[in-house]
């Protein structure tokens, strides 16, 4: 049980890890494609990806079962429309030098999920969770109030779009990877639209005479997945609540990634409001461990 744990543990921090260090300097890296090809090719190549895992580790029963549920493939659709809105604003952050604001997100949003949950699904919500809450709304008004043009907007929605996300995810209760790959496919007839209007319009990077960048753009659908797996085994293994903790490594490097390596500004109003963040995350890790 304890291996099992700590094998979670690591599982857990390598895909937090993945995601906010590999996952942000390979789509930094990738913009000069522009934000719109990167997110078509992320999410094609993602629904490529995972219908060679549905394979590989012999889940159509899942898949199929699904399929036939119309109830829940209703609600896929819908997240599917959220998760690829997600990617796009985090995209765009990226290739825009918001990696900064998009942290501002992330450290946000399970504070956020807690207010949904509680809000909709009628969860429990202890003192420390409430005080974070209120600090999160605190340190957005401070921004509103001193200085308009520094809220992270886009850390904002990227907070609110995966919230509601997970919010949607969890009143269906499916597998994680085969209700991924079904947004997916959702997804993948106006992503097949889009890349064909840039193709003919000479707008792509894309092409058959640059192999090794077709190479590299496909790694999108990869790097996607690859920390979607770890994590969610690490989620298997260790619990929720660990995991859940573990997960602020990603917007902790990203933090890191925009300050020091991409020079992104940080006036003093977005320091005051990044702290007072700091400080709700603390209170929101100290209640998950001591009610875990």
């Amino acid at each position: 049980m304890n291996n099992n744990y700590n094998k979670g543990i690591y599982l857990s921090a390598l895909g937090s890890f993945w995601w906010g260090f590999f996952g942000v300097i390979y789509f930094k890296y990738i913009s000069f494609a522009g934000h719109i090809e990167v997110v078509i090719h992320r999410s094609l190549w993602t629904s490529v990806t995972l219908l060679l895992t549905t394979f590989l580790f012999s889940k159509w029963k899942i898949f199929f079962s699904l399929i036939n549920n119309k109830k829940k493939l209703l609600v896929l659709f819908f997240s599917g429309l959220l998760i690829f809105s997600n990617w796009a604003v985090w995209i765009y952050a990226v290739s825009t030098n918001r990696v900064i604001d998009a942290s501002f997100g992330y450290f946000v949003m399970p504070i956020i999920s807690v207010f949904l949950g509680y809000f909709f699904l009628k969860e429990k919500i202890s003192f420390k969770a409430k005080l974070s809450i209120i600090i999160v709304i605190i340190s957005v008004l401070i921004l509103l109030f001193i200085d308009f043009k520094s809220i992270p907007w886009i850390g904002l929605l990227v907070a609110i779009l995966w919230s509601t996300y997970n919010l949607i995810r969890k009143k269906i209760n499916v597998d994680t990877d085969i209700g991924l790959l079904i947004e997916s496919l959702f997804i993948l007839p106006f992503v097949l639209i889009g890349f064909y209007i840039i193709t003919i319009n000479n707008f792509n990077d894309f092409d058959t005479s640059n192999p090794t960048l077709m190479f590299i753009l496909i790694l999108a659908g990869p790097m996607t997945v690859i920390p979607l797996f770890l994590y969610v085994k690490g989620v298997e293994l260790s619990g929720l609540g660990p995991s859940g903790m573990i997960f602020y490594i990603t917007p902790t490097l990203q933090f890191l990634l925009g300050y020091f390596m991409f020079n992104e500004p940080l006036n003093f109003e977005k320091l005051v409001s990044f702290i007072l963040i700091w400080i709700a995350v603390f209170l929101y890790l100290k209640d998950l461990y001591e009610n875990n």
